[in-house]
């Protein structure tokens, strides 16, 4: 495994080092120079990388905060100059995508949102510069157009995988009817269908305490599942044809009652049948906050658990993992913390407060365009490179349709709320179809 470092000297310990390492199977690391790209200029700005974020406005927290790590990333000796520009300024995003092309900026690294991300990226296709952008919505990722953040699809595809290791066959959902939601389900879906298993059963419901439970009681079946209420036949007291006198000694009383024990005129209550497990084996999630509480709810009354089936939840679980007990023994598939915590305390002694999720991503674009450019310029078949690359989030793949495979780990919820490790992160992403 070759490795890209960068020395991070503002601020930090001689000797510290936050690391892009390019997983290598064999080959050589280093990467083919400028002609990738249709459009790639060698003039004035040709080596700079242009940053797209919102700095102002509702999101200026979240923009802020990447472009801090983005500087991090870039701030080796001999890195190319960062090219911020704000997606709230005059003109908006496309404004800002213009004055970062006209500037002549090798590659794009933004904006934040799916709907920024729908207005970026016809300029950059047409201007031929490659765009890493920060939404989590796949349905952005097209050649030239790279999805960093983490996607729904990639969370599912991990919890499949893992699910079905363990030999569930047979998956089904229940989610909130939002965009999430559905991305969620198309997920799962696509994950099945490449998984060669039967498509999922997948419910969607709204905030509605009622409709909660009605769709959840459709998805088990509870209806179906619940044994027939059992027939208890009372013995009399008093005499009876095998007792005329009613006075039998105990131990014909326990003969007949075919108990063991002494009877006491009536057969004891019979213990109630087990109740049959749903028809499907994993079962995916996507709620939070409130909704999920009520779905937990719904869950426990309909008799489904992590002892039949393996429930799953999105990655942002891990927010409040702690909170959840009442799940223990359902996953998530989240980035292995283990693997930021360098980045975490380089950032925190830098800026004195600790990175947002989401500027991870904004970290990793950066180190990567600075890596490529540093050692030759961006193209696509750097940036597509099959063996990928080590990030502050573990390995991660650009494939050329746009879409983005990482190594997830499995997280499982425990008792007392809280999730540890369970399935770690693969070091080798496998490529699928889209």
């Amino acid at each position: 495994m070759s490795r890209l470092r960068k020395g991070v000297s503002t601020g930090l310990a001689a000797g510290t080092f936050l690391t892009l390492a390019a997983c290598s199977g064999g080959g050589s690391s280093s990467v083919p120079g400028v002609g990738g790209i249709p459009g790639v200029s060698e003039g004035p700005g040709a080596h700079d990388v242009g940053l797209i974020l919102p700095l102002t406005g509702r999101n200026a927290s979240y923009g802020t905060r990447m472009r801090d790590a983005a500087k991090l990333a870039l701030s080796a000796k001999g890195s190319p100059a960062l090219d911020v520009h704000d997606t709230n300024g005059p003109g908006g995003t496309e404004q800002a995508v213009r004055d970062a092309l006209a500037r002549g900026d090798a590659i794009l690294l933004g904006p934040l949102t799916a709907t920024e991300t729908a207005a970026a990226a016809p300029l950059a296709i047409n201007a031929g510069k490659p765009e890493l952008a920060f939404t989590s919505d796949s349905t952005q990722a097209r050649p030239g157009v790279w999805v960093m953040g983490l996607t729904p699809e990639q969370q599912v595809r991990r919890m499949v995988d893992a699910a079905r290791a363990t030999g569930r066959k047979s998956f089904a959902a229940f989610l909130p009817d939002n965009a999430f939601g559905h991305a969620m389900g198309d997920g799962l879906a696509r994950a099945c269908r490449d998984a060669g298993l039967k498509d999922p059963q997948i419910v969607f419901h709204t905030m509605d305490v009622q409709n909660i439970d009605d769709g959840l009681k459709t998805l088990s079946a509870i209806e179906t599942r619940q044994p027939a209420a059992p027939v208890v036949t009372e013995t009399p007291s008093g005499p009876s044809a095998i007792d005329p006198t009613g006075e039998a000694s105990p131990d014909a009383a326990a003969a007949t009652t075919g108990t063991g024990t002494p009877s006491s005129g009536t057969t004891p209550a019979a213990q109630p049948a087990p109740i049959a497990p749903p028809s499907f084996d994993a079962l995916v999630l996507a709620d939070t906050g409130l909704e999920l509480g009520r779905v937990i709810t719904a869950l426990q009354v309909d008799h489904i658990d992590s002892s039949q089936v393996q429930i799953m939840g999105p990655a942002l679980w891990k927010a409040f993992d702690g909170k959840l007990g009442a799940l223990h023994g359902a996953w998530y598939a989240a980035p292995d913390a283990h693997d930021r915590l360098g980045y975490v305390a380089q950032y925190r002694a830098l800026y004195k407060q600790a990175p947002s999720p989401v500027s991870d991503f904004a970290y990793d674009a950066a180190a990567l365009a600075g890596s490529l450019i540093r050692q030759g310029g961006v193209t696509v078949d750097a940036l597509t490179r099959p063996d990928g690359y080590m990030g502050v989030d573990g390995l991660f793949r650009l494939r050329p349709d746009g879409h983005v495979t990482r190594a997830l780990a499995i997280y499982q919820i425990q008792r007392g709320g809280g999730a540890r490790i369970v399935v770690p992160a693969s070091r080798d992403v496998a490529i699928r179809p889209s």
